[in-house]
């Protein structure tokens, strides 16, 4: 079950929506003016998850062997 962000043409203002099915994207309402001019924007949080990074996995958690510690 996905939140997805969404602006409003209308208002000018961005607003969360869980939404259960894709398909019900279409009936989604601005919950400032209730407009259905609205458009669903790339948020923050689905932006980071996207992007790649070159560090291991737990290299950065302390929890290696290597770290020094006993």
């Amino acid at each position: 079950m996905p939140i997805y962000e969404f602006k409003c043409d209308d208002c000018n203002q961005t607003f969360e929506s869980l939404v259960l099915i894709a398909s019900a994207v279409d009936t989604i309402r601005c919950k400032h003016c209730n407009s259905a001019n609205i458009k669903k924007i790339l948020s923050a949080t689905s932006s980071q998850s996207a992007q790649k990074t070159s560090v291991p996995a737990g290299a950065l958690s302390g929890c290696s062997s290597r770290s020094g510690f006993s």
